[in-house]
């Protein structure tokens, strides 16, 4: 993508605001951690993986800023913040984890070691995101083999990651491998991530691709017009329950009625070994007037009730096959995730 989702610049973060795509490309410049943290919690930034980095990176720009004699205690002040910013992708667990284990193996080296260690953590972190991405999406296109019409559903591109992207990426590495592809991008209500992100993305690549309504998906799937569909995942239970955006599942299950593959993509770092199974997955509720408005502008009466899940939980027996940048997980998926994540 010639656009850039997040970058490390000069002691800053960088990240376009993905509330304005497509109609603007604005680049918001986050000077502290706060503002990093403002970011993830108020959607400038999505995506499980673009999160991890996100947050990875927010740890390493406050750090950076924090004085010696407090240093300790700022740390855990920054962590705090950003772990408290969205409750459902793992990734931004899995990274501040990655930053406290750097933290805890390297404070006898002192302050200053510290924070150049943690700014070369988050940049690991950013690196091993772009080329996770890439690596499964080869093992994607090779997966759907001669699949010509794929359904998605929200973003899973390089807008939600560090680059490439994850169900996107299957799709790009289909399309760099010489097939011939046309996309359905479901527009993905209320925020439409769909057709503002993906079907941008999509346009950028020149990729063909036909933006639907979400309750177009059945009609095209009982007319044969889609040979699989490939999502993303904010986080995968170890059992293979797979947490992804609101109307994932409903995808999932028309899929399954139709005898259409659903396929998740996603890198290891989506996995959590430590959740049993989709039903111990928070899920997000966000404001009701994301529902009731968009851009801004009433949908519906005012004072009707409304419901924001972010998210929903797709079953594992749903799931034809989980792909992530070390190979393709098939059923059954309580013992092969576990082998496949230590592996």
């Amino acid at each position: 993508m010639a656009v850039k989702t997040i970058e490390w610049k000069k002691d800053r973060v960088v990240m376009i605001d993905q509330r304005l795509l497509p109609q603007k490309e604005v680049y918001r410049v986050c000077r502290d951690y706060r503002a990093v943290a403002e970011a993830i919690r108020g959607m400038v930034i999505r995506g499980a993986p673009a999160i991890g980095v996100a947050a990875a990176m927010g740890v390493a720009l406050g750090c950076l800023k924090a004085a010696e004699k407090s240093f300790d205690r700022e740390f855990d002040r920054i962590v705090l913040c950003l772990s408290k910013t969205r409750p459902t992708a793992v990734n931004l667990f899995w990274a501040l984890e990655r930053m406290r284990k750097v933290y805890r193996e390297n404070r006898d080296r002192g302050v200053e070691a510290v924070k150049r260690l943690l700014e070369e953590e988050a940049l690991k972190i950013f690196r091993e995101d772009i080329a996770a991405n890439r690596q499964l999406g080869r093992f994607g296109a090779e997966l759907l083999g001669n699949a010509r019409h794929i359904m998605t559903h929200c973003n899973a591109g390089a807008l939600a990651t560090a680059g490439y992207g994850t169900a996107l990426g299957v799709i790009r590495a289909l399309k760099e491998s010489g097939k011939e592809i046309e996309v359905w991008v479901n527009e993905t209500r209320p925020l439409l991530q769909g057709a503002r992100l993906t079907a941008w993305e999509l346009k950028k690549e020149k990729i063909p691709a036909t933006l639907i309504t979400d309750n177009m998906a059945g009609y095209l799937m009982q007319k044969g017009a889609v040979d699989a569909v490939v999502v993303g995942c904010d986080r995968v239970a170890a059992n293979g329950d797979v947490a992804n955006k609101i109307g994932t599942y409903s995808v999932a299950v028309l899929a399954q009625r139709h005898g259409i593959p659903f396929y998740v993509a996603g890198p290891t770092s989506s996995i959590d070994i430590n959740c049993p199974t989709g039903k111990e997955i928070p899920i997000e509720q966000r404001d009701p007037a994301e529902v009731s408005h968009i851009f801004g502008r009433a949908l519906a009466p005012k004072g009707v009730k409304t419901l924001n899940p972010a998210f929903d939980v797709t079953p594992q027996d749903l799931i034809s096959a989980i792909i992530t940048e070390k190979g393709v997980i098939h059923p059954p998926y309580a013992q092969n995730i576990r082998s496949h994540v230590d592996h």
